[in-house]
């Protein structure tokens, strides 16, 4: 029995699957480095899925800014990654926030109000999102196409190491689709740690989907809860300043599978900056993280 680390990237169109996974590897030295952790990595495998809802790749051939395809966000490295130092004030008034937010929005069943405006907002902002949250496939049969591609991509890279201790880092929605699959697939799957970082699975149109799949699953106690297939571990980093991670608190709304495993979160510091412009929702300042070198670090030690 080997280790791996399975990564699934998040919202939106990417660079071709090699450069990511370049990348994606260059932020995870970067962090072991700053840390001073003499680890080696093991084998890690990238589930890319932006080929599925776009035409074509990220180039850096594109020059023209306002094209669809051109790079605006590549990895640098970060010069000095300090440790989080999180405003009081401000957790407080994001905390107060959400409630306020999940009173108006969220009914005690966890159905929507309003779900209208949460569809017109999904739909001009997360374009992505709206086409793997579709639910009407005799409408948009594509759509649901795409759902179980992405899904499936996931589902064979994690059947191709299942007697591997699996390590799975889900990014942004990324962290939905690992939601979603690692409440799908097979109990001979288990995952020993599974770590979600700027992760939207906190906010109310994703906790009322999640809770419409237990209904049409015919479970008539709605739990969210930590999937079964989870046996070690579940960690959730998140920045102050992540807008998509704006619950930063999972915990409060998963509570523990039936083997003790809950969800355990992280406050970090995300300090990607390209171009004098910081980004703390980016993956590479995520997986840079002293915090989730930690946690990594832990794993590939255990």
């Amino acid at each position: 029995m080997g280790k791996i680390i399975i990564v699934i990237h998040g919202l939106r169109n990417k660079p071709p699957k090699d450069l990511l996974l370049e990348w994606v590897s260059l932020s995870i030295q970067e962090g072991l480095n700053y840390v001073n952790t003499n680890v080696q990595l093991p084998k890690m495998e990238l589930v890319y899925w932006a080929d599925i809802m776009h035409e074509k790749p990220l180039s850096f051939e594109e020059t023209n800014k306002k094209s669809p395809y051109y790079i605006d966000e590549k990895y640098i490295p970060q010069q000095k990654i300090k440790g989080c130092k999180q405003s009081i004030l401000r957790q407080f008034i994001i905390h107060t926030l959400k409630k306020i937010i999940y009173a108006i929005f969220l009914k005690k069943d966890f159905s929507l109000r309003f779900k209208k405006i949460s569809d017109k907002f999904i739909h001009y902002n997360f374009s992505d999102l709206e086409v793997y949250f579709n639910e009407n496939c005799e409408a948009n049969a594509y759509a649901c196409k795409q759902r179980d591609d992405i899904n499936n991509r996931l589902i064979t890279l994690l059947e191709k190491y299942k007697n591997d201790e699996i390590f799975l880092i889900a990014h942004s929605m990324g962290s939905i689709i690992a939601f979603d699959v690692l409440n799908l697939i097979s109990s001979n799957i288990r995952i020993n740690t599974f770590i979600s970082m700027g992760s939207p699975l906190g906010a109310p149109f994703v906790l009322s989907r999640i809770a419409r799949l237990y209904k049409s699953n015919m479970q008539e106690h709605i739990k969210l809860q930590t999937p079964e297939t989870v046996y070690k571990h579940w960690y959730n980093f998140a920045d102050i300043k992540d807008t998509i991670a704006m619950d930063y608190k999972l915990s409060e709304e998963f509570s523990e599978n039936s083997k003790g495993v809950k969800v355990k979160d992280f406050l970090v510091r995300n300090t990607y900056k390209f171009e004098g412009k910081a980004n703390h929702h980016k993956s590479f300042g995520y997986l840079r993280t002293p915090e989730f070198i930690k946690v990594l670090s832990n794993f590939i030690n255990e």
